[in-house]
C-alpha cells in the first residue's frame, strides 16, 4: 500500500510525504503506481520550472519514499501571493486527485492530511 500524508498550515496545502509500493500489480505493470509517479514528477516540475519556486524534495527509488516540501505556498516564506496561491493550488489538486482513486483503489492507497507548521 502507497501512504501519502499532506501537510496542511491554516487550510493551505504547503507539501507531502510518500512511501510504499501500491501493490496494485507486478513491477512495471502497476497502473496504480505509475499514475502516482508521473503526477508526483509533475509537482516537482510545475514548482521548480513553471512557478520558478523552490521545492525542497527527495525521492528514495530503493524505499520508494518521496518528500516534497514547498514553502512557497506560505505566506511567511513568500512574498508574492500569485505564487503562494498557485502553488499550493496545485498540492490541493494533486491531494484531491488521489482522494478520487481511493473510491477504486482503497486497498492500495491511503491519503491524509495533517496540519503541519513550516519552519
Amino acid at each position: 500500500m502507497t501512504k501519502i500524508v499532506f501537510y496542511k498550515s491554516n487550510g493551505i496545502y504547503w507539501g507531502f510525504e510518500e512511501q510504499g509500493h501500491t501493490g496494485y500489480a507486478d513491477e512495471g505493470q502497476d497502473i496504480l503506481c505509475a499514475a502516482i509517479s508521473a503526477m508526483t514528477m509533475l509537482m516537482i516540475n510545475a514548482i521548480e520550472v513553471a512557478y520558478e519556486s523552490e521545492a525542497d524534495y527527495s525521492v528514495d527509488e530503493d524505499t520508494t519514499n518521496i518528500r516534497l516540501v514547498a514553502p512557497v505556498a506560505l505566506s511567511h516564506r513568500e512574498a508574492d501571493r500569485y505564487k503562494q496561491y498557485a502553488v499550493s493550488g496545485l498540492i490541493k489538486a494533486y491531494y484531491c486527485q488521489l482522494v478520487e482513486l481511493i473510491d477504486e483503489y482503497a486497498d492500495y492507497l491511503q491519503v491524509e492530511e495533517v496540519e503541519r507548521t513550516a519552519d
